[in-house]
């Protein structure tokens, strides 16, 4: 591409989004070389702010014109690399259309643009609620929200967590993000609008375009507007803590509520270690000494929720648990749910660089999982906490690393592609919420056999038939490939290459 070309490109993408909405200069650039996985990096060429489905599909068709990759991005909250640019691809990001469209308490829909954050709807939902019940007085509605609750809330996008099918605490009982979407509105890679919701009540006829879009990760279409489906709120909880000596019978104790026909809202596990950096950096009375703690938490009919308590906290004690704790005071839940949210920020005070796991397993093979990918890391001379949505399988081993140590970036990889392969071999899968992006992309031969890989290759096809739109993320690509085993370098010319281990399918 010719410097005219290049600059014929950057001026139509003003004229669409205006001088502001346009970021070029390197050092700008720098801030969206990587998302949450911060081993794949690669610089963009050019970052686009548009704030209507309008410009983001004039956006695509310029860029079409001009022969230039697109990557779609939010908040850049993903873990699996899903955002990066490479090969001077441009990124189009939604992080400016924020609007809360609308909130239908009568029908319990809310429509939202893609780059609202999840906190912004939950308090336009709460502030709805209250504007609504001060006005009816004679005619009340209860507390209702948008139910996916992932840790980054405060900063990731709805948008982002339907690409991405976000799961989150609160998933276990109430599902992960697809579960809550009734419909999306999207752009084609040739600029064309799609929108799947045709009437507001009822889901429209044919394939089920929006379960296909949530979780494509930006791969099939870029995600501008979302139906929220809004439930009601739980008002009632218990909330149960139990500490362990050994971190197996935390997660046995997982597996036997579930077998017990319990279903609790969450059950999440700290192991020692991240108990112990979670207490040094916020002091919420956890004791350091402890192999593991156990958070549980049940919803729903208050009257009923007393002897669900005591049958979770009967299973806890018969697998050894040494301290249990029990509340249903809002400050005191508040401050445990948070202490789980801040998990991760937490670490920054110990290491400048990590990543997260995310892979599913049967409960029933948590205890000993656990132990595996522990033993798993010391083989390769690394520490790994973890810290996980234990109730649904869903573990997030995480794994600390020098950046600048090309070799321990490496060894940490080869732990990590070891982790997930083992989940794989026992029953489990290579990602629970985070998505597979370029992180696991070279796993999905591993998990899929030819014929279905060449299936997911051609229905991307049928969308993206010259492969322009977040190419080489989720689906084996033919003509651009990353290269995550290898020292961590800025942008690759000319695409970046797979594992030579692991090729794409072809």
């Amino acid at each position: 591409m010719t410097l005219a070309t290049r600059d014929e490109l950057l001026d139509d993408l003003r004229g669409i989004v205006g001088p502001a909405g346009l970021l070029t200069s390197p050092d700008e650039l720098l801030v969206y070389e990587c998302d949450g996985f911060s081993v794949a990096r690669g610089t963009p060429r050019a970052v686009a702010f548009p704030t209507t489905t309008e410009q983001v599909a004039a956006c695509v068709k310029t860029l079409r014109k001009h022969g230039v990759g697109i990557v779609p991005r939010g908040s850049g909250t993903g873990l699996a690399g899903g955002c990066v640019a490479f090969d001077g691809q441009v990124i189009l990001c939604t992080s400016r259309m924020t609007k809360i469209e609308s909130i239908d308490l009568a029908d319990r829909v809310a429509v939202a643009q893609a780059g609202a954050l999840n906190v912004t709807l939950s308090e336009a939902v709460a502030a709805e609620v209250a504007r609504w019940n001060q006005n009816h007085a004679e005619l009340p509605v209860g507390p209702m929200h948008f139910s996916p609750d992932p840790s980054s809330q405060r900063a990731s996008t709805v948008g982002g967590n339907a690409a991405t099918n976000a799961g989150g605490i609160n998933t276990l009982k109430h599902g992960v993000t697809s579960n809550h979407v009734l419909g999306v509105e999207f752009v084609l890679p040739d600029g064309e609008i799609v929108r799947t919701r045709t009437a507001a009540l009822y889901e429209s006829p044919g394939p089920d375009l929006t379960g296909l879009l949530c979780g494509s990760e930006g791969t099939l279409g870029i995600l501008t507007k979302v139906w929220c489906r809004l439930t009601p709120k739980p008002e009632h909880f218990r909330t149960v803590y139990t500490v362990y000596t050994l971190t197996f019978d935390a997660c046995k104790s997982v597996s036997d509520v579930i077998a017990a026909g319990i279903l609790p809202t969450s059950m999440e596990v700290m192991d020692g270690r991240m108990i112990r950096v979670v207490e040094d950096a916020f002091h919420y009375g956890f004791p350091t000494d402890a192999a593991a703690l156990l958070l549980i938490e049940i919803d729903g009919v208050d009257s009923i929720l007393d002897e669900q308590l005591e049958r979770i906290m009967a299973i806890c004690r018969a697998n050894g648990a040494r301290d249990i704790k029990h509340c249903s005071d809002p400050k005191r839940r508040t401050e445990l749910w948070s202490a789980r949210k801040r998990a991760f920020g937490a670490i920054g005070r110990l290491h400048t660089a990590y990543f997260t796991q995310d892979a599913c397993i049967p409960r029933s093979r948590l205890p000993e999982a656990v132990e595996r990918i522990v033993a798993i890391g010391a083989e390769h001379g690394l520490k790994i906490n973890n810290v996980f949505h234990a109730g649904d399988g869903n573990v997030h081993p995480i794994f600390f690393f020098d950046e600048s140590n090309a070799q321990e970036v490496q060894r940490t990889l080869e732990a990590a592609e070891r982790v997930l392969q083992y989940c794989i071999d026992i029953g489990g899968t290579i990602t629970g919420e985070h998505g597979v992006g370029v992180e696991k992309l070279a796993m999905m031969p591993r998990m899929f056999n030819p014929a279905t890989i060449d299936t997911f290759q051609k229905l991307k096809a049928t969308f993206d038939p010259d492969a322009v739109l977040n190419d080489g993320k989720l689906i084996p690509s033919k003509t651009l490939r990353i290269e995550l085993h290898r020292p961590v370098s800025p942008n690759v010319p000319g695409g970046a290459l797979c594992p030579p281990h692991h090729p794409p399918t072809t």
